[in-house]
């Protein structure tokens, strides 16, 4: 029996016109920019093939390349326009580590305090990473006690803590995954799953604020760890 689609789901042509949307609203120039670049790659390869008396294939292979750097202009861009709407929102670290690619599981907000600074916890190849979201004058005593109260139960794992912010010494929301991925990779798979295992009961120490979490906000998966 065939599956039925879900009609609430939109679809491929209707998702890039929303992600066009959300380009053209967070930076004016930045579809003429991806035009503009599909052209450009495609104007070069006609022009090598007309040296090289290759034109038709030029034109063919052309249309490829302009394709492919068409999108790759059009994914950096929606990931840019991504993050400036997801800056300033509760949540939205969360939102981010969510969309990294491999073996992470992340649990959002395992710690809130009353002024909604908050601290997640990640699981993966480089064993545990704390991050937090909020003031460093404010969260530095949270990462401490999560990463005490995390060690309990993670023996002799190790325990990375990370701020996420615009401050000073601080990793700035757009390059968090990317400074997650540059860690060193002291887990294997088995170890990453039974850690996992282990930090799943871990409870949280605080309900969650109240401001409403970032919902429904996609960021382009990164890269996958080397």
């Amino acid at each position: 029996m065939a599956k039925s689609e879900d009609p609430e789901k939109p679809g491929r042509i209707k998702q890039l016109r929303m992600i066009a949307q959300i380009i053209k609203q967070a930076n004016p120039k930045g579809m003429p920019t991806v035009f503009l670049s599909a052209v450009g790659t495609l104007a070069v390869v006609v022009v090598i093939g007309l040296v090289t008396d290759y034109l038709w294939y030029s034109i063919f292979i052309g249309i490829l390349a302009a394709i492919t750097v068409g999108l790759v202009v059009f994914g950096q861009l929606a990931q840019r326009a991504q993050y400036s709407i997801l800056h300033g929102q509760t949540g939205a670290a969360a939102a981010v580590l969510q969309g990294m690619r491999g073996n992470w599981q992340v649990t959002p907000a395992i710690a809130v305090n009353r002024d909604q600074d908050l601290v997640h916890l990640v699981v993966g190849h480089p064993g545990v990473v704390l991050v937090s979201e909020g003031p460093g004058n404010r969260v530095a005593k949270m990462l401490a006690a999560e990463k005490k109260r995390v060690a309990r139960i993670a023996l002799g794992i190790e325990i990375y803590d990370i701020q996420c912010g615009d401050g000073e010494g601080q990793v700035p929301l757009g390059k968090l995954q990317r400074h997650l991925m540059k860690l060193p990779r002291n887990l294997k798979k088995p170890a990453v799953n039974e850690v996992k295992d282990r930090l799943r009961s871990l409870p949280r120490n605080m309900p969650l604020p109240k401001g409403p979490m970032p919902k429904g906000a996609r960021i382009p998966r990164g890269p996958k760890m080397r």
